[in-house]
């Protein structure tokens, strides 16, 4: 039996009561169109477009959208470019785009959080699930160097962020994904499980990173890890991919990984 479009979409949401108001949605192509092939991505970059067309998928699943915005899409650039060679590229091919981003955070647990602890191999070290984190206490402590060293290898990644002492001793961590680095729920949670370290993906500069320049000037012995936005929730997008292959064994499915952004000068 063909599957559509809208079969992908509805099996992605069943699990998670309706959210309003969500980001989530098809942003291209129509809800009835057969699904050839499927592409997963973190972000609907125009690598990623080209690359699900290449391998023959005509639907792209992302987590973050095509049009540099959280909110809102290429009406907010009109005159731009960029935004143009893309729409055209996006409406050329008849791809179909769907962002799933509010739904897979709603799921229990989290599917973004669930893909990056898996990956760090830290699933079996687990304390406590909240939604935003997972608290990790680990059997013996490492040092914030050997830890940084173990995220590159385990995530492929060139460089990580880290403010505090290399030397400095971990067992308790707070682990977040994407955004969720900000004050608002590191600080709480430094406090709450008396952390020695938090590894996230990003935040705002002034805050976290800022209360842990503060806490060791006093003694406290506090660390961050920043493993970037991508970074931390690309495995949790690649963990969707192993779950579509699992439920739609008849139609090809396959992960685009995209290039690190940032380089090292």
């Amino acid at each position: 039996m063909a599957i559509t479009v809208q079969d992908v979409i509805d099996y992605l949401e069943r699990p998670v009561k309706r959210i309003d108001n969500t980001v989530d949605g098809l942003n291209a192509g129509q809800p009835l169109m057969e699904v050839s092939g499927i592409a997963v991505t973190f972000v609907a970059s125009q690598h990623a477009i080209e690359e699900a067309v290449a391998r023959g998928a005509n639907l792209l699943i992302t987590h973050e959208g095509e049009y540099f915005s959280h909110r809102g899409g290429q009406e907010q650039w009109p005159d731009d470019s960029v935004v143009a060679e893309k729409r055209r590229l996006i409406e050329q091919s008849g791809i179909a785009i769907y962002r799933f981003h509010d739904y897979w955070h709603a799921y229990k647990p989290d599917g973004i959080t669930e893909g990056l602890k898996d990956a760090l191999g830290w699933g079996t070290y687990e304390r406590d699930e909240l939604s935003y984190a997972s608290v990790i206490e680990f059997p013996e402590a490492k040092s914030l160097q050997e830890i940084a060293h173990d995220a590159k290898e385990r995530l492929d990644l060139p460089h990580v962020r880290v403010v505090g002492d290399p030397a400095k001793m971990c067992r308790l961590i707070g682990l977040s994904a994407g955004y969720r680095g900000g004050g608002a729920n590191s600080i709480p949670l430094f406090g709450r499980y008396n952390l020695d370290l938090i590894v996230t993906g990003e935040g705002p500069e002034w805050e976290t990173p800022e209360y842990v320049r503060d806490a060791i000037h006093q003694g406290a012995g506090r660390a961050l890890l920043l493993l970037g936005h991508a970074e931390s929730e690309e495995p949790g997008m690649k963990r969707l991919a192993k779950l579509l292959k699992c439920e739609f064994d008849g139609v090809p499915v396959s992960f685009v990984k995209q290039t690190p952004l940032f380089n090292i000068l």
